[in-house]
């Protein structure tokens, strides 16, 4: 199999090519740090040798390393060979048997950890402010989080009660729903993200991240501003220009944490899993599975039925035999 023919990279040094390349494909730039961080680790394992003097045994060693010694997840397991593959590929043009026969550790299907409903309102109701709009927000339409924080003013569609995720996983568009319950708090969003916007169009910084080359004067307009923006300004890591980003994950993440454990709650719930709440819980309302798959934005439908299986033996489903037992 034929490597298709890429631009001839005009970066010197290992790393800042694969950044480069990573870039020209338009991967994330949360793929970009990944893959940088394990192909810098596969040189240091290796005693800084170049990659190009190194081929099978030396990439399987290091994946071997991985999990007998470090004993990494199998996700992360899978995600070191993708970038490993992804240097040899993409950044050398190398396309060599071993590549394909390479072995990829399996990932068996893990049931998620899914709430009550009333377990649900117990969490939500334990937020504040900005964490409890996002969270009701990931509940209320089944979105990611990543694809909630990038949310900008021109995805909210009062008038026709959508929400427009644009380049969710797999660089999908989708339409979904926009609780109503949420339209207040949305407009009360909205009032504080447009001061935080006129402040600094007023002090004339940098718009936010936008298709600056097609529409100029995208980054610096109201509709492109992000919905959750960013309290401070930061430095962008591709260019180094000092602009407002979206508001980090990690500041709900931590609040969602402390809001489960003083819900009580035991098992490991975590912001995500209020995406299974949403798709097991329209499938308990009878929803069929085709309309979930479509508002999760599952490529194949086999993904979307594993809430089938939670629902099979949850809530009373199938009743256990012990407890037949107890009338006899």
């Amino acid at each position: 199999m034929s490597v298709p023919q890429l631009p001839p990279l005009q970066a010197p040094r290992l790393l800042d090519q694969v950044r480069e390349r990573v870039r020209y494909l338009h991967y994330s730039i949360r793929t970009e740090q990944a893959y940088v961080h394990w192909v810098r680790a596969f040189v240091r394992f290796h005693h800084m040798r170049h990659p190009r003097e190194m081929g099978q045994p030396e990439v399987e060693a290091f994946l071997s390393w991985l999990a007998a010694e470090r004993q990494v997840a199998v996700s992360t397991h899978r995600q070191a060979l993708s970038a490993l593959l992804f240097l040899y590929q993409k950044v050398f043009g190398q396309d060599l048997p071993w590549m394909q026969s390479i072995g990829r550790p399996h990932r068996p299907p893990r049931l998620p950890v899914v709430l009550s409903v009333a377990e649900v309102a117990s969490v939500l109701a334990l937020l504040r402010g900005e964490q409890r709009l996002l969270a009701q927000l990931l509940y209320g339409t089944g979105m990611r989080i990543a694809e909630a924080l990038s949310l900008r003013v021109k995805d909210i569609d009062f008038e026709n009660r959508t929400v427009l995720v644009r380049c969710g996983k797999g660089g999908k568009d989708r339409a979904l729903m926009l609780p109503a319950a949420l339209v207040p708090a949305l407009h009360e969003q909205l009032a504080h993200a447009r001061a935080l916007w006129l402040a600094d169009v007023q002090a004339g910084r940098a718009g936010v991240d936008a298709l600056e080359r097609k529409y100029p004067q995208a980054a610096a307009s109201w509709p492109w501003f992000w919905l959750f923006p960013q309290a401070e300004h930061s430095v962008c890591p591709r260019t180094g220009v000092q602009r407002r980003h979206h508001a980090y994950d990690q500041n709900l993440q931590r609040a969602f944490k402390r809001a489960v454990a003083q819900a009580g709650i035991q098992r490991p719930a975590t912001p995500h899993t209020l995406r299974h709440c949403f798709a097991t819980h329209l499938l308990q309302a009878g929803y069929d599975i085709r309309t979930v798959q479509a508002l999760l934005g599952h490529s194949d439908v086999s993904t979307t039925m594993i809430y089938t299986h939670v629902l099979k033996v949850g809530g009373g489903a199938v009743r256990s035999p012990l407890d037949a037992l107890a009338a006899v």
